[in-house]
């Protein structure tokens, strides 16, 4: 049988901790004469948004795997409180689909999630049942489907009981996944520290994937897009369901109470971006401002915390308020930020682009 704790051969690669990731551009990659000046909105974007969030998810996720090597126990305050801590700079990074988090589906490793298939308890149900060793290396966990990995994969061993009951195994479980995670935020922030921040920032150098100012401007104005379609088709959708139907266990997170929180989480970390991506013009800032404050105020008054009131008409109707509200920031000022920055919607990463 598995011992109740990871090996060192596991522990010892992903417990080394990222301490406070520097928040640097220092590095030196040749560049072409011709690259373009980087956008001011970049500058912003990149050294009051990205870096401190992925900087901020790496420390959290490390206290999280340390947590997690003293006492696995799922009901344990101080573990789950660490998972919420983190969870949260996840989510405050999330709408980021580009880049650090492309790599190696790094993305998707950290929240696997609508899981329409339910792949991700069928993947924890089939480890704990086989006491499949391969989640004693660091290679075996990196090597497990994405639906086995996560915040989301975590949530079903700290707060549904019917992962807990092969307590050694699960133990192992939750300090893998825990380390995995460590793991992947750690690198996520490394490669944007020490070398895609300054990338983004010179648009047309020699190893830039940008060619221009404008590409720059159109990839954090596509996350901005993305990350407010995701609050609204997929956290605020799926359990609205529809009137006949209303689906309020495809909720997310709701095992451990986050649903709205993400909502408010979510739309918070996205009201900063647009900011950055508004400035020198204090009118659409205003407007902006105003229009996320609105939706910031419906969802805090909601008291719902895991949309369970979307099976009553006068419930359902705030919730529903919400989402047309973040439906307006969609078309309203998405359009007004896009005519500033001179770029459009076009895709994004929630269409598979």
């Amino acid at each position: 049988m598995l011992k109740p704790l990871l090996t060192a051969a596991l522990m010892a690669p992903l417990m080394a901790r990222p301490v406070s990731l520097a928040i640097s551009l220092a590095i030196s990659l040749p560049a072409l004469a011709e690259a373009d000046p980087a956008p001011p909105e970049a500058e912003r974007a990149v050294q009051e948004h990205i870096l401190p969030g992925f900087s901020a998810l790496a420390d959290s996720t490390a206290r999280l795997s340390d947590m997690a090597a003293q006492n696995c126990d799922p009901a344990e305050p101080a573990l789950r409180s660490a998972w919420g801590a983190a969870f949260d700079d996840w989510i405050e990074v999330s709408h980021l689909r580009f880049g650090p988090t492309e790599t190696e589906n790094r993305a998707f490793a950290m929240g696997f999630w609508p899981d329409g298939r339910s792949k991700t308890p069928k993947s924890l149900t089939r480890l704990i049942a086989d006491q499949d060793p391969i989640i004693t290396t660091p290679e075996g966990i990196a090597s497990l489907s994405i639906a086995a990995r996560g915040f989301y994969a975590l949530e079903y061993l700290l707060y549904d009981a019917r992962y807990q009951e092969n307590t050694g195994y699960a133990c192992a479980l939750t300090q893998a996944l825990s380390a995995d995670l460590a793991a992947t935020a750690g690198a996520m922030a490394r490669d944007w520290a020490n070398s895609y921040a300054q990338l983004m920032l010179t648009p047309g150098s020699e190893y830039s994937p940008y060619q221009s100012a404008d590409e720059v401007r159109q990839e954090l104005f596509k996350a901005l897009a993305t990350g407010l379609q995701f609050t609204s088709d997929t956290r605020l959708g799926r359990p609205l369901g529809t009137f006949d139907k209303p689906r309020p266990k495809r909720a997310e997170a709701w095992r451990s109470g986050r649903a709205l929180h993400h909502v408010i989480v979510s739309l918070q970390t996205l009201r900063a971006l647009a900011l950055i991506l508004s400035e020198n013009d204090d009118r659409l800032s205003a407007d902006v401002a105003r229009a996320f404050d609105q939706a910031l105020a419906q969802a805090l008054a909601l008291e719902d915390p895991v949309f369970a009131g979307v099976d009553d008409p006068a419930q359902r109707l705030k919730i529903e308020i919400l989402k047309q509200t973040i439906d307006t920031i969609r078309e309203q000022q998405l359009a007004n930020i896009g005519a500033k920055l001179g770029v459009a919607a076009g895709f994004n990463a929630l269409d598979g682009d």
